[in-house]
């Protein structure tokens, strides 16, 4: 009773008119905030603040005319320090920027670097002028300088219309790599860059680095001829190789191709730990979801999808797994999970993560089952994985929330998240691990040096695996530990 009657004295002293007044000022602030009479202004205002949240760049954003933004590079005249203009990108006054990303890039890429330092003396590729069309990011840019520092002449476009890292392109553009390339380009723009990167009076490329197989496509449509040059293609992707499996089969592979993507060293590391710590970070940043206790569907249990599940996993997620495989299908239920057919779960689950490689793996019946507010995005390469083009019908409405993020409505009001319009998540949406993809990055330069050095008769028109030595080279390369630097290298030279 003591107690509580100096406690009421206390509150007793306290005015109780100020609280009063504050509750006021905030109904008035509530009033004032309910004022934005339009769609058009509350779009606006997340508009601005989804930019500011996704820029790469933060600290660029003051010296960035925002008026420039909405001009197409197409569109513009721009020159690099060196008055040449050889390149299209959004901001060549970025350049500075680029240059402190690659930078940090670099220190967490010692594989690329030792291999540079090794053989910059030696130049392997003295005289080789390749053509790349691969994700743009501070990694690629390191491999690209690498590449250069080894004598080659290099003129690069992205794979991806979204994974571009504006800045990067700007520094590569700056040294007087020829860049062609941008975040956020139309479908249009897309194949235009590529044409610019092949289509250059003077120069016609010798070697190809593909990402897709998008760039060997639009050179065997358009500038067949190019191939009498060629010495080799390389890539690195399971939709790429693919195709040139395709084009090989039919007898029109006209040049010999290395397959990067199942290399051990791509396999193991870049798609499995890679995607482990990438889809994470890529769904984090676009939906702020909590993974606890969310039902999640990964579709297919090749090394991304199990990089996908494990990382899911572990934060809690329920996860199943939908795979054609039945090896693959063996080892995700040894691995914990339940193997299913999408068409069983798809009416429960919150997300859905396609990682197969493969086309039409989730169709418009299967999106049209799903619940509302549910999640839908692809880990694979290809943006054909989610049938896409069938949600670009009039009865359902779009709506971009934020930057690679759009709700797709339903006439009864559902909503579904479709992240990146069913493009690569990770590099679309976020960013990669460093460490990661020096090996593979490591991987592709001695791919390039070994096809574009290998005697005449050693490769015929057909593709290659690349030789597993080659794989095991690029991980002595690299290594954080000195010590296991010693016992790889010993490992290795007794090979």
């Amino acid at each position: 009773m003591g107690e509580l009657s100096v406690s009421s004295a206390a509150f007793s002293a306290v005015p109780i008119h100020k609280p009063v007044k504050k509750q006021i000022q905030f109904v008035e602030d509530k009033q004032e905030f309910s004022r934005f009479p339009t769609k058009a202004g509350r779009r606006s205002l997340s508009r601005s603040i989804s930019q500011s949240s996704t820029d790469s760049y933060s600290s660029a954003a003051s010296y960035t005319d925002s008026s420039d933004d909405e001009t197409s590079p197409r569109d513009k005249t721009q020159l690099n320090s060196k008055g040449t203009s050889d390149f299209c990108v959004k901001n060549i006054k970025q350049a500075e920027f680029g240059r402190r990303e690659i930078e940090i890039a670099e220190q967490d890429m010692s594989a690329l670097i030792s291999l540079r330092k090794r053989a910059q003396g030696e130049k392997p590729l003295a005289g080789a002028k390749i053509v790349g069309c691969t994700h743009i990011t501070a990694q690629t840019a390191v491999l690209i300088e690498t590449l250069v520092a080894l004598g080659a002449q290099c003129r690069w476009t992205a794979c991806n219309i979204y994974s571009t890292q504006n800045e990067v392109a700007a520094a590569l553009s700056e040294i007087g790599v020829a860049v062609f390339a941008w975040k956020g380009e139309s479908e249009d723009d897309f194949w235009w860059c590529i044409d610019k990167c092949v289509n250059m009076e003077g120069w016609q490329p010798n070697m190809i680095l593909d990402d897709g197989g998008d760039l060997t496509h639009w050179v065997y449509k358009k500038y067949p001829n190019v191939f009498k040059k060629i010495r080799g293609i390389v890539e690195e992707s399971v939709t790429g190789v693919h195709r040139l499996y395709q084009l090989s089969k039919a007898g029109k592979l006209c040049v010999p191709a290395m397959n990067v993507n199942d290399s051990v060293t791509k396999q193991k590391f870049d798609n499995l730990y890679c995607c482990r710590e990438s889809i994470l970070d890529g769904l984090k940043r676009t939906t702020d979801v909590m993974f606890g206790g969310k039902q999640v569907v990964v579709c297919g249990y090749g090394e991304v999808g199990k990089g996908c599940t494990a990382a899911l996993k572990a934060m809690g997620s329920i996860v199943y797994v939908t795979e054609i495989d039945p090896i693959c299908a063996l080892q995700a239920c040894m691995d914990g999970f339940r193997v299913v057919k999408l068409n069983e779960v798809i009416r429960q689950v919150d997300v859905i993560i396609t990682c197969t490689g493969n086309k039409n793996v989730v169709t418009r019946d299967q999106l049209d089952r799903m619940k509302n507010g549910s999640i839908v995005c692809n880990m694979g390469h290809s943006n054909t994985e989610i049938d896409v083009a069938s949600l670009r019908t009039p009865e359902l409405t779009w709506e971009r929330v934020r930057s690679q993020v759009d709700h797709v409505i339903w006439p009864d009001g559902k909503r579904v998240i479709l992240l990146a319009e069913g493009r690569l998540l990770n590099l679309s949406c976020s960013t990669v691990p460093t460490f990661v993809l020096s090996i593979t990055a490591t991987t592709q330069a001695l791919a390039l040096i070994e096809l574009y050095n290998a005697p005449e008769g050693r490769y015929k028109q057909d593709v290659y695996l690349l030789p597993k030595k080659m794989g095991d080279a690029s991980v002595v390369i690299y290594t954080p530990s000195p010590t296991r630097n010693r016992g790889l290298m010993a490992a290795f030279t007794q090979n």
